[in-house]
């Protein structure tokens, strides 16, 4: 995270001198009552005999609008990463223009988010990520021994029922993923975490025990609910307590541990025959333990608990997380979303955002309230996302490949799934590295433009008489390069981008709702695609894929700011002024 006054850099348009001594003025007035807060914690200062540091001032309106009268020390100052494609043009903060700070600001050493022990952190986010292993083992695991299942049930040739042990966790994600966003902005982050916990260990067990088909629904029901609330948890929480410059990089590990949880379940099938189902829900048990016990040991979120005035259990959280200086990563949210509006607009959105942002304690809003105002772009582009995701192919891909590998020649539908599984997860790991380097949005745009020739190249090998001699070859080889498109971008990008671009107090709301769409768009594609197929042909099928996603790629480039490099507050600000570079 770049130091507070490393924020000029965003001062990247030709601001009046008015607002420029805005920017300094509450550059300087914020910096005077950190440092004040510093001294007074160490005992120091005209009131050393106070015991506790005092909580963070909300500064009133009429101190910013004048600037401070007092020697100034000029210095230039490098942010973590630029803050939008101006600022490398000259004349542009970045370019090493010059901005009057207090002296106290001038010898600050840098923000918290660049210098904490990643240790605690990342051990939160492995804790989260348990919840993400579960979702991708839980749905994986059925695939090898549905039959069995079936036959010891007494439903085996009833397509119907057995579809039900498959949609019963599909419906009860859905469910988990409406519900989410309310428990998880009154619960918390960590009680919610602890209540999709109980029922993620209980179905799998419910499943295991069943002797009938209407107990093995209800597991698998109660299981899905757990995943789905989970699924929208996850990236939430790591957004929250990861620092800015590897924020990217963690929360491509929520994708990550999906794929591996199916790997896993991959492995499970392989290993144990089918008649050893009941083992295997047993061992999708192990994951929601771990979560459940990591959370009751693991800290809360500090943004979400001083979005609640809860100030000192913030300030606890903080420390475990972002080491002794951890509190002044809260601190430094005011007036980075200050200095972000004034980039955008100057004093007036400046004096908005500290009207309606004061600190990072802010009112929670959901129902109607997301649907208008500043909330209202953010969630429509997560929804819009995950409905880009979902229709550009991905799950019908995954859904028919052992029958492509077939038609191939490859006759081990396991070696087939474990190609796919294999690729998808060598995909994710190269976009964790790329993350922070070419940003979300160069990801994301570039992977739909991949799936997309992947997909127009598999319809023409369907289709054209002159490929038809090689269509199982390309089949294979199309299906592996869409695989790697999605893993490197448009899999783990909307789950890491979505929280980021949500305000604190929607966040829960917004994320739970992208979910929803990502469900209910799973489903739809699911039950749809073989009657496609049939009706229409499979060369016509992916040839609609792919225009999906090349209309998800124009989607991404025109709509869908960059978050790289930013904190959550100065994207809020950015996104409340409407700046389009945020």
């Amino acid at each position: 995270m770049a130091t507070f006054t490393g924020y000029s850099q965003l001062i990247s348009r030709r601001l009046s001198p008015e607002a420029n001594l805005t920017v300094a003025s509450a550059a300087n007035i914020s910096s005077h009552f950190l440092v004040t807060r510093r001294r007074l914690s160490a005992g120091h200062g005209p009131f050393p005999s106070l015991p506790n540091p005092l909580p963070s001032p909300h500064l009133p309106t009429h101190l910013h609008r004048r600037p401070e009268h007092r020697p100034t020390t000029t210095a230039h100052f490098k942010g973590s990463a630029a803050a939008d494609d101006s600022s490398s043009q000259p004349g542009s903060a970045a370019a090493g223009s010059e901005l009057p700070i207090s002296s106290a600001s001038a010898s600050a050493s840098p923000a918290p988010g660049n210098v904490a022990p990643l240790g605690p952190v990342l051990l939160a986010v492995a804790v989260a990520c348990a919840g993400s292993f579960a979702f991708g083992f839980n749905l994986s695991v059925i695939n090898g021994p549905l039959e069995t299942i079936a036959s010891d049930l007494g439903i085996a040739g009833d397509k119907a029922l057995m579809g039900l042990v498959v949609s019963s966790t599909l419906a009860g994600a859905a469910l988990g993923s409406l519900a989410g966003g309310g428990v998880a902005d009154s619960l918390g982050r960590r009680g919610s975490f602890l209540l999709a916990a109980l029922p993620m260990m209980v179905g799998p067990l419910l499943s295991a025990a069943a002797s009938d088909i209407g107990l093995m629904a209800v597991g698998r029901f109660l299981t899905g609910a757990a995943i789905g609330l989970s699924s929208a948890l996850v990236p939430t929480y790591i957004s929250e307590v990861a620092p800015t410059r590897i924020r990217g990089t963690l929360g491509t590990l929520n994708q990550l541990t999906i794929c591996l949880g199916i790997l896993g379940a991959l492995l499970v099938n392989v290993v144990l025959p089918g008649g050893q189902w009941r083992a295997m829900f047993q061992l999708a048990a192990i994951p929601a333990a771990l979560l459940g016990l990591g959370m009751l040991l693991g800290p809360e979120s500090p943004r979400w608990l001083a979005s609640r005035h809860r100030d000192q259990e913030a300030e606890q959280a903080a420390r475990r997380l972002w080491g002794p200086r951890g509190p002044e990563e809260l601190d430094a949210s005011r007036p980075a979303a200050i200095s972000a509006a004034s980039a955008n607009t100057g004093r007036a959105a400046a004096a908005d955002v500290d009207a309606h942002s004061p600190g990072i304690a802010v009112a929670q809003h959901g129902g109607l309230a997301l649907l208008s105002g500043p909330a209202a772009r953010p969630l429509l582009i997560g929804v819009m996302l995950f409905a880009f995701q979902q229709f550009a192919g991905i799950n019908a891909l995954v859904y028919f490949s052992s029958s492509v590998f077939r038609q191939a020649g490859v006759s081990s539908d396991a070696l087939a799934s474990a190609a796919v599984g294999a690729t998808n997860v060598l995909g994710t790991i190269v976009a964790a590295g790329l993350m922070e380097s070419a940003g979300r949005k160069q990801l994301l745009a570039n992977s739909f433009v991949g799936q997309a020739a992947a997909m127009f190249a598999m319809a023409a090998g369907f289709s054209l008489p002159s490929l038809q001699p090689h269509a199982g070859s390309i089949a294979v080889v199309g299906t592996l390069a869409y695989i790697l498109a999605f893993a490197l971008g448009a899999g783990p990008v909307p789950a890491t981008i979505v929280p980021e671009l949500n305000p604190l107090s929607t966040r829960g709301k917004a994320v739970s709702a992208a979910f929803v769409s990502h469900w209910i768009c799973n489903v739809v594609v699911g039950q749809t695609f073989m009657s496609a197929v049939q009706t229409y042909g499979l060369a016509p099928v992916y040839t609609f894929f792919g225009i999906v996603a090349l209309a998800g790629a124009f989607y991404v480039r025109s709509q869908v700011p960059e978050t790289k490099g930013k904190t959550l507050e100065q994207i809020e600000a950015e996104l409340r002024t409407g700046a389009k570079s945020a």
